[in-house]
Formats: C-alpha cells, sequence, structure tokens
C-alpha cells in the first residue's frame, strides 16, 4: 500500500515513515519543514544533530535500498496538497503535519493564531481533497488525550454512553482541552467526525499520550537517520527532558507538585500503533477513535524514576519544583481506556531500568548540544 506521511520530517513522523518503509510500504513524505524553521526563531536546536531531509531519505535508500517519496511545501495551501496527493496517489495518509507544543501555542496571540490556522485549516483542506478525489482513503490523524482533560470520571475511547431523562444515546466524550494546541486538536476531531458522517470518509483518531525515547530499529542504524529529541521548554516533553536535565547535571524542572498524570507511550510503540492501524482501516463513514498510550504516570513519579536512574549511573541528579506556569489541576483523578490497540495486537513496550538507562547515556552522549539558557520554562497560561 502507498502511504503518505504528512509532517514526516518531525519527532514522531520521521520515526513512522522508516517504520513503514522497512515494513514494505510505499512511503511518501510531505513536510513544509517549518519545525527547523521554529527551531530557528526560538534559538534552540535539538539535542541530536538533524541533517536535510533529502539527506536523510538518501541515506535511508543507500542502505535499505528502499525509497522514499518527498513533497515539501503547506498543506495549508490548497492547491499543493492536491497536487501531492494526485502524483503520489496515496491508499492511506498518515497526518502528523501539525503545530504540536502547547506552550508554543500560548507564546502570545500571533502563536495561538499560527498554531489553529496551520493545524485546523491545514486538516480541512486534506477532508476536501479527500472528499474531491480520494473518497476511499483511510486518513490515520494523531490527536492528542490532552483533548479529554483531567475530569473526574473515566475516559472512555473517543465516545461515551449516556442517560439522560430516560434516553439513552453514545455521543462523543466531552472535550476539555488545556492550551490554544490542544483546542486545534478538539477543533480537528469535529472536522474529522462531520466529514466521515456527512461525506462517508474513513478516519481513524489517534489520541496519543506522550512520547518519550529516541530510537527506534530503523532510526538507530545510522548518525544521518537519527531523530529529534527536544529538552527545551517549548518542545521538550517530560521524560525526554527529565533525562536530558539529568545527564548534563541540571535539576529536574517539575512544575507545580508534580501530580499531574497523563499517559505514556514508547516512541517504538507509537509506530506500531501507526502499522495496525493502517493494516485495519475504519469503515467508509466511520470516525473512530483509539486512545493511544501504554501506562499512565504522574510527572512527579517520572522525576523520581529519572533520578533513581540517573543515580544509580553516579549522576548526581535533583529535583526541583517550580511554579507552574500552566493552568492545570495538578492532583486529580486519571484513568484512561486504551484497549482498542491492544485488542488489534499492539504489545507495549512498558517503561524500564533499561529504557531509562538507555535515554541517560543517550543525553550524555550529545550533552554538548544542550543550551541552559532553553531548559527552564519562558512561557506562562496566566494573564499578565
Amino acid at each position: 500500500m502507498k502511504v503518505l506521511v504528512i509532517g514526516g520530517d518531525g519527532y514522531c513522523g520521521w520515526a513512522t515513515a522508516l517504520y513503514l518503509s522497512n515494513k514494505g510500504y510505499e512511503v511518501g513524505i510531505l513536510d513544509s519543514l517549518v519545525r527547523r524553521h521554529w527551531d530557528n526563531e526560538l534559538g534552540v536546536e535539538t539535542l541530536t544533530p538533524i541533517a536535510p531531509i533529502q539527506q536523510r531519505i538518501q541515506r535511508w535508500y543507500d542502505l535499505t535500498g528502499k525509497s522514499i517519496d518527498l513533497f515539501v511545501g503547506d498543506i495549508t495551501n490548497y492547491e499543493f496538497l492536491k497536487k501531492a496527493l494526485h502524483k503520489f496517489q496515496p491508499g492511506a495518509i498518515v497526518h502528523f503535519g501539525e503545530q504540536r507544543s502547547a506552550p508554543f501555542s500560548m507564546i502570545d496571540r500571533e502563536h495561538a493564531v499560527l498554531t489553529q490556522v496551520n493545524n485546523v485549516v491545514g486538516t480541512l483542506n486534506l477532508l476536501y481533497a479527500m472528499r474531491e478525489d480520494f473518497p476511499d482513503c483511510h486518513l490515520v490523524k494523531l490527536g492528542t488525550m490532552g483533548e479529554y482533560g483531567t475530569p473526574n470520571i473515566d475516559i472512555e475511547e473517543g465516545y461515551i454512553t449516556i442517560e439522560h431523562n430516560g434516553r439513552k444515546d453514545t455521543l462523543p466524550y466531552p472535550k476539555q482541552p488545556g492550551s490554544m494546541y490542544h483546542l486545534s486538536k478538539v477543533h480537528d476531531s469535529h472536522n474529522i467526525h462531520f466529514a466521515c458522517r456527512i461525506w462517508g470518509l474513513r478516519a481513524t483518531d489517534l489520541n496519543q499520550g506522550v512520547v518519550y525515547g529516541v530510537l527506534t530499529e530503523e532510526t538507530g542504524m545510522d548518525e544521518l537517520l537519527i531523530n529529534r529529541l527536544d529538552y527545551d521548554g517549548v518542545f521538550g516533553t517530560a521524560l525526554n527532558r527529565f533525562c536530558i536535565q539529568a545527564a548534563i547535571g541540571h535539576p529536574l524542572t517539575v512544575y507545580g507538585k508534580g501530580g499531574q498524570t497523563r499517559g505514556f507511550l514508547d516512541i517504538r510503540d507509537t509506530v506500531r500503533c501507526i502499522e495496525i492501524a493502517i493494516a485495519n482501516p475504519a469503515q467508509p463513514g466511520e470516525f473512530r477513535v483509539f486512545n493511544q498510550f501504554t501506562e499512565q504516570f504522574s510527572v512527579g513519579d517520572l522525576a523520581i524514576m529519572v533520578k533513581k536512574a540517573g543515580n544509580a549511573m553516579g549522576l548526581n541528579v535533583e529535583i526541583n519544583n517550580l511554579d507552574n506556569p500552566r493552568v492545570e489541576k495538578e492532583e486529580h483523578y486519571f484513568n484512561a481506556k486504551n484497549t482498542k490497540l491492544l485488542d488489534l495486537g499492539l504489545q507495549p513496550h512498558y517503561l524500564s531500568d533499561s529504557l531509562l538507562d538507555s535515554l541517560l547515556n543517550f543525553a550524555i552522549k550529545y550533552q554538548k548540544r544542550v543550551d541552559n539558557q532553553q531548559i527552564l520554562p519562558k512561557v506562562s497560561w496566566h494573564r499578565r
């Protein structure tokens, strides 16, 4: 099958493109390369040295004999998007092509607007292109567990059956997003649900937890194939950030009390979940939702685990509780369901001491690339 990976130059997208190519799928990458531009704007570099996308793809071909098509452009440009789709003719589209940072979306009005336009308009363009010319194509869209927020009831997978005034119905699960980024994902989900319901498109929405790790079988094959690993206060995610902080002797930055609980998964499981969704497509008219995570941790618990693993390696790891720059419940009930991908065959990589050791050693290897000025959070959710 031909699979187009939109956002294939990014953290999840690059690992997925190589994984699918290695599995025998005919892969294309469509990317505006704007993620690299945002690094320049923020004055930060990812921990790992990232080669130009053309060089990465060439190295993959040299090593494996497998070619990946490349389309450089922006999906908010409808004419470009249509031309790329017609040239590649995908059977499935994996959509990672969104601004994915909550702090980035909360910097100011301009970054909020940029996030909403990039994410919502880009996805809307894709839905119209599918409706017009690719109605049988299966859309596999990366959503986020952050759409749900932290309700005081169990989080179901996309839908909830409720009884009200003696009547019963199954409805989309209520959303309580916590940033302009998460809001954009909610808008996406509504638009995709509409397109399936009204136009008969088929889509799988993967509400993904926080991803950690850097190495997959494919990205570990060669230095030029290495994936990005962000540690800064804007794009760095909790566990990756903590491991890099531990490696350079910086106190771990826990926001507030550290009781915020989220779903997490290894990047090796991210790529496998995408493959499972592609191999088991939604039906025409079906908007399917999978909660894509394997374990739940509080931020404070993760910090303690990294401290323990770092100390065992001889690192001096301390934990600092900072004033929380976000507006969120710091202690809350969190119990989310995640059975659908497991039922379809996902065999999770659970967080282990060996994985933490691997991440810490990886961070130590590249520690000279860390800019200490970029570690602390600089974006606040609070009214100025």
